[in-house]
């Protein structure tokens, strides 16, 4: 049985709002670190830039084994809150350490415990978005969603470039000052969300299943969603590490304390437009929005591998932008209309699965082509993955469901 839902209206349920600042201030705090974390593992520490990737790809496959084994406790859960609590309590706790390594492989270990935290997170928190939010707002729910998580991602940089260019703090007192907005992202969460007991995940008891053979833990996995994710999948391949853009960015000419800027102007654009396409979703339909979103990936990729003049990075990194606002919530909107009430923990445990997975592979390919002097090898691999992607969503058979 669906867990009830607010009657639809423009005003979001309340605590898809206060997760929205949970995650302003949680990517805050990340985004303090995340552009910087390039340049420190291979300027400072004096990792080679493979290493980049292998740091970032095992970082989000350690996420995404999570993600799936929190997806089935999420079904099983009474309340998700507690396990989101413990999954942002562990990511900024150990976040700001980075100030404090002195090898790759601290770093290396510190992205690693980070993720678990997000691994153990973002399935439960995306459940109580969808059984809060009505279906023909679901797509604004998670657009403003991944709007309030680029709004931080935009004031991190900001912040940044304020103490590091401005303030003339080191890379490690940078990190280190990311400890105050991710403290303040669990205070907002413990204090601010609040989760209904009348939507806490309906409890079936292992007796009542058996008895009930539409219950069966594989029956709500039919070919319209296997056949998505495995679009998603693929798709997944073309979008390596978003590090190696930045690493783009200086070999084009980028300076380190411009590089925040860019990025700034990266999330700002996702910040800006991510609400706005997530209810165009709700419109449109899903698969419009998606289908739009990874043709211009695939267009922006091929940008990246011609490009050879700073303003021209510029332009990619705001078009990149507007890929992210196109698919970041609707692709989350599609999740939960595929998905029956009472599985969607597991639903979004392999969604958040298969994209965390697939990120080691799809850096190390990436990095294995990706040279310097002839960037457009590595970027053509990854533009032609998306349109194979994109051809496989046209396939799927869509439906809307409550």
């Amino acid at each position: 049985m669906s867990a009830p839902v607010e009657k639809s209206s423009r005003r979001l349920p309340s605590a898809v709002v206060w997760l929205g600042v949970v995650s302003l201030l949680t990517d805050a705090s990340g985004e303090m670190i995340y552009p910087l974390l390039p340049l420190f593992l291979t300027s400072v520490l004096g990792a080679a830039p493979g290493f980049v990737g292998i740091v970032e790809g095992v970082a989000e496959t350690t996420a995404s084994l999570l993600k799936l084994v929190s997806g089935w406790i999420t079904d099983h859960l009474p309340r998700k809150k507690p396990l989101t609590v413990l999954g942002y309590g562990i990511s900024s706790t150990v976040r700001p350490l980075v100030a404090l390594a002195t090898a790759p492989w601290m770093v290396l270990a510190i992205r690693f415990t980070d993720r678990v935290g997000k691994g153990l997170r973002s399935t439960p928190r995306d459940a109580i978005v969808a059984e809060v939010t009505p279906a023909d707002r679901r797509g604004a729910a998670y657009g403003y969603h991944r709007g309030m998580d680029n709004a931080g991602a935009v004031i991190g940089p900001l912040v940044g470039f304020a103490l590091l260019g401005v303030g003339h703090f080191s890379l490690r007192a940078v990190f280190g000052l990311s400890a105050i907005p991710a403290g303040l992202a669990v205070a907002a969460l413990v204090f601010g969300v609040r989760e209904p007991a009348a939507h806490a995940a309906p409890h079936k008891s292992i007796a009542a299943k058996q008895k009930d053979p539409a219950a069966s833990q594989y029956a709500w996995f039919d070919g319209r969603m296997r056949r998505y994710f495995l679009a998603v999948a693929l798709f997944t391949l073309s979008n390596s590490s978003d590090a190696f853009l930045l690493l783009r960015a200086k070999t084009a000419g980028v300076t380190e304390a411009h590089i925040l800027l860019l990025w700034t102007l990266h999330n700002g654009v996702k910040a800006l437009l991510s609400r706005r396409f997530g209810a165009l979703s709700d419109r449109l339909g899903r698969r419009t929005l998606i289908l739009g979103g990874w043709t211009l990936y695939g267009l922006t990729y091929l940008g990246f591998g011609l490009a050879n003049r700073t303003w021209q990075i510029w332009a990619l990194f705001a078009i990149y932008g507007l890929y992210y606002a196109l698919v970041e919530g609707t692709e989350k909107a599609l999740v939960a209309d595929l998905a029956p009430p009472e599985h969607r923990g597991r639903a979004f445990g392999i969604f958040n699965g298969v994209v965390g997975l697939l990120a080691l592979p799809a850096s190390l390919l990436f990095s294995a082509l990706y040279h310097p002097d002839h960037p457009i090898v590595a970027f053509a691999v990854a533009a032609g993955l998306a349109g194979a992607a994109s051809l496989l969503l046209l396939t799927v058979p869509l439906k809307r469901t409550n």
